[in-house]
């Protein structure tokens, strides 16, 4: 099962949770494995049976407000009731000063105790929005992710059918890169894929004869971008005689990558074809397909009711004599 250490929360200064540790550094090496957040409520007066111990704790001024109006043995066995089933973390909010007993409690049980200078409603957006991404089911798949006309396309086909020299054509036409060679995936609720490059060879190329190029660096900033939805996936294979391809355009197949199914066209590759121009149409018919318009269908459909509304030619008498 994924997991997310507390300590990632504090050191991973991309997520703008804005952390501090006040208590309990043993549980740093705690793990997150659920994205929900939850706000402990009953769980003060006593009642823990919907306390999650996988998840973040969030203590903010309602929470805060109503242990300052409890007795000290009331506060404080509410406390120990919360910190006594282990929760992930726990987290004050606004930056709070702490429940009298609360740090030591924490200290003793090895929770790592955390205070936030964001308000409650921000940082459970945040620190949901980081765990939501953090524990994303992921996969890395072999080939090329280009952004061509806002629809996100995954170039896939055996080594050497020219994945990277048509990225690099479209790159020249005005079109962005997103990952070369290997494509990380994340799967993102409710059902969508996001991919990009990995950060050792992100923003590069490898194009065989020139060796590995820097697209940003060639073609600016407006060439490269870091992720981007996989929308089509386009595979490129090797024209065979013996084989039928799809004229119509009427099948919709569909690749299935962490049990997303993405819309799938297969293009022939031979001499004398344009990629990069097959490639930019289908972004294009892919973009009037979201919108309701199928092309290859309206043709379908007004062929057959040119058939259906076929007659027989009259036969004149005379000629039938």
């Amino acid at each position: 099962m994924l997991s997310v250490k507390v300590e990632q929360l504090l050191q991973d200064s991309m997520a703008g949770l804005e952390l501090k540790l006040l208590a309990g550094r043993g549980g740093l090496s705690r793990s997150i494995s659920v994205p929900r957040i939850q706000k402990p409520g009953l769980a003060l007066t006593g009642y823990t049976e919907q306390v999650h111990p996988e998840r973040v704790q969030v203590l903010g001024a309602t929470e805060l407000g109503y242990l300052q109006h409890l007795s000290d043995s009331v506060r404080r066995a509410g406390l120990e009731n919360l910190v006594g089933l282990k929760p992930a973390c726990i987290v004050i909010t606004r930056s709070l000063a702490a429940p009298q007993d609360l740090p030591r409690l924490c200290e003793e049980k090895e929770v790592a105790l955390l205070s936030s200078s964001l308000m409650s409603s921000v940082f459970i957006d945040r620190v949901t929005q980081y765990l939501e991404e953090q524990l994303a089911p992921s996969s890395s798949i072999h080939g090329v992710l280009m952004d061509v006309l806002g629809i996100g396309i995954l170039l896939l086909g055996k080594s050497g059918i020219g994945k990277s020299e048509a990225a690099l054509d479209l790159v020249m036409r005005g079109h962005r890169l997103v990952a070369d060679d290997i494509v990380d995936i994340r799967r993102k609720p409710p059902g969508a894929l996001f991919g990009s490059g990995s950060e050792i060879i992100k923003h590069h190329m490898e194009i065989r004869g020139l060796g590995i190029i820097n697209i940003k660096d060639l073609f600016g900033i407006s060439a490269v971008r870091d992720t981007k939805k996989i929308e089509l996936v386009v595979e490129l294979v090797e024209w065979r005689e013996d084989e039928e391809y799809d004229r119509l355009g009427t099948e919709d197949l569909h690749y299935s990558i962490l049990e997303v199914n993405i819309p799938h066209i297969r293009v022939p590759v031979r001499p004398g074809r344009n990629m990069t121009s097959i490639i930019e149409v289908a972004a294009r018919n892919q973009l009037l397909k979201l919108r309701g318009h199928y092309s290859a269908r309206d043709f379908q459909e007004r062929l057959n009711r040119a058939i259906a509304q076929a007659r027989p030619r009259d036969v004149p008498r005379d000629e039938a004599e």
